[in-house]
């Protein structure tokens, strides 16, 4: 990552560079499976699939999520980003079931395995490709704060760890003759990809809730506050929301009645500026209330 600068390194550019490794490693596990005939490398070769498809739709979310915001979504588009993931976790629990259904059919009727050389090879090259292509997104994430290149960066670590399994039980197969450890180390790779698959539909979920932000940032926020805090100034009902690349705080500042409205305006967007600074991609909204005046939340004749 030092070595290319930062600015080249957006989520198109690289949901894009996803798409090009997608379709390689597809072409060498589908050439591996095709020459050994292994039902392993045939699920390796159906989650690259999957890599592929998600790596489109991630970067049509990602396009529509930096849209600027407009009448119709005035809080800006970032959830976008969410229904990638959870679009990534469906297509990874479908692959999962496929990888099962054939993976079952063979453990019925063992096939010899074929050219296990070369197989493995192209194996290990696509999954250097897919580990390569991770550690890039992983790192430009924390850059962009993006949920789409998480969320493929992590299924393609799940698909290096297939691989990997994959590789061992072809080889413990060429070892030992054992045919029907081939069906079985495809099973265990459904399995495991099945849990990456729920763990992101559950994160995709939870951004959509407006689940709060991370602890590490709450704790910014609230250091940054506690640098504000008077005897005469005070916050309360501090809220936290996560969207997408943004994240969003509201709360109340109390202060003297007594104030000038200009005064206090000035204290505010002192507030704001330094929460904002102190959290990239954070948008304070802040209440003022008079210190004797007590908001009031959560009132079930709201709800009428």
């Amino acid at each position: 990552m030092a070595f290319i600068p930062e600015r080249f390194l957006t989520p198109q550019r690289l949901l894009l560079a996803s798409v090009v490794v997608a379709i390689i490693t597809i072409t060498l596990k589908t050439l591996a499976w095709y020459i050994t005939d292994s039902v392993g490398l045939l699920s390796d070769a159906m989650e690259s699939l999957v890599n592929l498809a998600s790596a489109i739709f991630g970067l049509l979310m990602v396009t529509i999520a930096q849209r600027p915001a407009d009448d119709d979504h005035p809080y800006g588009h970032h959830k976008a980003e969410y229904f990638s993931s959870g679009f990534e976790g469906v297509l990874i629990i479908a692959a999962a079931v496929g990888i099962v259904w054939a993976a079952g059919h063979r453990l019925l009727d063992p096939q010899p395995i074929e050219q296990v050389g070369w197989g493995l090879a192209l194996s290990v090259v696509s999954s250097a490709l897919n580990g390569l292509m991770a550690w890039f997104m992983f790192r430009a994430a924390k850059v962009h704060r993006s949920v789409a290149l998480d969320a493929d960066a992590r299924h393609l670590v799940t698909d290096v760890w297939t691989s990997v399994g994959v590789v061992v039980g072809i080889g413990a197969v060429a070892l030992t003759g054992w045919l029907w450890l081939d069906p079985v180390v495809a099973i265990g790779v459904a399995l495991n990809i099945l849990w990456e698959g729920a763990h992101l539909m559950w994160r995709a979920s939870q951004g959509l809730m407006d689940e709060a932000v991370e602890p590490d940032v709450l704790r910014q926020i609230q250091k940054t506050l506690a640098e504000f805090a008077h005897p005469t100034i005070r916050f309360d009902h501090v809220t936290t929301r996560r969207s997408g690349q943004r994240r969003f705080v509201d709360m109340h500042m109390h202060m003297p009645a007594s104030w000038s409205l200009g005064r206090a305006a000035a204290v505010r967007s002192s507030v704001e500026q330094a929460l904002m600074s102190a959290v990239p991609g954070l948008r304070a909204t802040i209440q003022l209330l008079p210190s004797d005046v007590e908001a009031h939340f959560d009132d079930v004749r709201d709800l009428i």
